[in-house]
């Protein structure tokens, strides 16, 4: 029987790309699974064939349904659900308990049918010429839905206090380049399939089975949760320690001697699979080097995901510009996308912790292929991520107590909500000030000029002589307000714009903060229940301890982070308000000097 697959998204195909538009909930016939870069060839019921993208469809098996798990046995006045991430320090598990999910942070219960949650990416591109922010929704806490991206479900508060999965893992669909080219890579490695295969389920958001892998070190834990920091056995040694050091304003991370900086520029268009898929592939420059790398956005796209799983539990790792599939080789699209792909380089650039991984230095200096090979699956074996990441936090500090530590992290939580907050009032008002000037303001302007210049064609009628200065200075003043009238049309990308895209750029860093704060909380959590897990025999005194000090140490990042933060906001507001009021002052004395020559032009009685 042919593989059949539903329609999840609706997809409109380009022309000359042999690509097949398709309606969401019609199924389709799968007649090349095989076809590589994210798509697969597929026929609709009128019997046309192309190209459709994989994310966009799911393929319809038929799955038996799971088990229901066995109810669960309270240890004493211990709630059992308390206990459950514990078990590993309990004797001896099944080999089936040591399974988590390959490819992101967080390990998942062994079951085929565990849904996967998920957010929507940060922000969308421009959909049209005068306003890139009028896909902006000012009544969601988080920006639109992408094109392709599941709509009408809510999302949870992600200010709550309790684990989610980053909201800033991307959810688009992977209809752009989401295969390496194949001069490239060579076959995938085994781990580099999993996390592949893993990282499309959760931007798809498709229940799926999972691809498992073994972990020994912390058998027993069925779900995700900073036990497996608090309580590991053998810490991170050496050259991959990250320093946190007391500071002025506090703890801060050891920043780099001489600033780290790019340039991503000349986007130039490509093609694969024989000319049947197109890309952009750009340049990037660091100034460490000089000396330019390609990349494509999938490139990108693998950096995010690799920075993301190594340190999403202590740092906010923003995300990229989203995907998109139809136009995305217009110039305009381009052009907001490569301004955009450089704002985010260079905030990774500018965090000291990032900049200075191996991970981010291979995106920026790989010699050759060979090179980009061989560091690409290193990153992708790397075993210190998720809340591991941890491990090599050392702070030059004592340790914290328990109620400063959880006094820290609730003033940091209430800040970024309210900056998350005040943010988006900014994009929503300064996104119907730009419909403003480029609609209704331009209008009026217009309005005002042609109605004296038909106010001094009425006046010419008239055959007196000596009007010809008046009418003369009514014309000028008519076409002087047509001239402000394009001036309002265009100021707006030379001053609202840049505002737009520093508040844009903090919502999508806000909003990881909920997920890297709810770690903390967590970890807080689970050490205030430390006399409860020794009376359960759970854990030892020992062990009680050692929680109590790796949660000090958690606080140390934070803070170091926080710290960052800050600096760098009052960095960047400084700068985009000054050139924002710089913009306005010469924008409003060009009126006013337009003004004063038409004035001029009247005659004094």
């Amino acid at each position: 029987m042919a593989l059949q697959a539903r329609v999840l998204y609706e997809f409109t195909a380009e022309a000359g790309n042999n690509e097949l538009s398709v309606k969401e909930g019609e199924t389709l016939t799968v007649t090349n699974k095989s076809i590589g870069g994210g798509w697969i060839e597929a026929q609709n019921f009128r019997g046309e064939v192309g190209l459709v993208p994989e994310d966009y469809i799911e393929f319809i098996t038929l799955q038996a349904p799971a088990a229901p798990p066995p109810p669960p046995q309270s240890v004493g006045n211990v709630a059992p659900q308390d206990l459950s991430f514990f078990d590993a320090y309990a004797p001896a598990s099944t080999p089936a308990q040591n399974q988590v999910d390959a490819g992101g942070l967080s390990p998942q219960p062994d079951t085929p049918d565990t849904p996967v949650s998920t957010y929507i990416s940060s922000h969308d591109e421009a959909s049209n010429g005068n306003d890139p922010w009028s896909t902006w929704n000012s009544n969601n806490n988080w920006p639109s839905n992408p094109e392709g991206t599941q709509t009408g479900k809510s999302a949870a508060d992600p200010w709550n206090s309790q684990m989610q999965a980053h909201p800033q893992a991307y959810q688009g669909p992977g209809a752009e380049d989401d295969e390496w080219d194949d001069e490239w890579d060579d076959t995938k490695s085994n781990a580099e399939s999993e996390a592949g295969e893993a990282g499309a389920m959760m931007r798809s958001g498709a229940h799926a089975t999972s691809m498992k892998i073994s972990l020994n070190k912390f058998p027993g834990f069925s779900k995700p949760g900073p036990e497996l920091f608090l309580l590991c056995k053998q810490l991170v040694k050496g050259k991959d320690k990250i320093p946190v050091y007391m500071g002025e304003v506090g703890p801060v991370w050891l920043y780099p001697e001489s600033q780290l900086d790019c340039v991503v520029a000349d986007p130039k268009k490509g093609s694969k699979m024989y000319g049947l898929k197109s890309y952009i592939e750009y340049q990037i420059t660091p100034n460490t080097t000089n000396r330019p790398v390609n990349h494509r956005y999938k490139h990108f796209d693998w950096l995010y995901e690799r920075l993301l799983d190594k340190f999403g539990s202590a740092i906010p790792i923003p995300s990229l510009p989203d995907k998109q599939v139809t136009g995305r080789f217009e110039e305009e699209f381009i052009k907001m996308r490569m301004e955009r792909l450089q704002g985010w380089m260079i905030r990774m650039c500018r965090h000291p912790v990032i900049s200075c991984s191996d991970v981010f230095q291979l995106f920026l200096t790989y010699k050759d292929e060979k090179d980009w090979k061989m560091g690409k699956r290193k990153a992708e074996k790397d075993e210190t991520v998720g809340v591991m990441i941890f491990t090599t936090i050392e702070p030059e500090a004592p340790d914290l107590d328990l109620l400063e530590v959880e006094q820290k992290c609730e003033q940091f939580s209430r800040f970024t909500k309210a900056m998350d907050d005040g943010v988006k009032e900014i994009l929503t008002v300064g996104h119907e000030h730009w419909k403003r000037c480029t609609g209704p303001l331009p209008k009026e302007y217009q309005r005002i000029g042609k109605a004296f210049q038909n106010l001094s064609s009425v006046f010419t009628s008239s055959g007196y002589q000596g009007e010809a200065t008046l009418t003369d200075a009514l014309t000028e003043a008519g076409k002087t307000y047509e001239e402000i009238a394009r001036m309002f049309a265009e100021q707006p990308k030379k001053d609202l714009h840049f505002l737009m895209e520093n508040n844009n750029e903090y919502k999508g860093l806000l909003g990881c903060f909920p997920d890297t704060i709810g770690v903390h909380k967590a970890a807080i959590e689970k050490v205030k229940e430390g006399d409860k897990l020794v009376a359960a025999s759970k854990i030892t005194s020992q062990e009680k301890g050692a929680m109590a000090k790796r949660v000090s140490t958690m606080s140390y990042a934070l803070q170091a982070e926080m710290n960052h933060f800050h600096s760098n906001r009052i960095y960047d507001y400084n700068r985009v308000m000054q050139l924002y009021l710089e913009e306005q002052v010469k924008f409003y004395e060009t009126i006013a000097a337009k003004l004063r020559q038409a004035h001029s032009q009247f005659t004094t009685m």
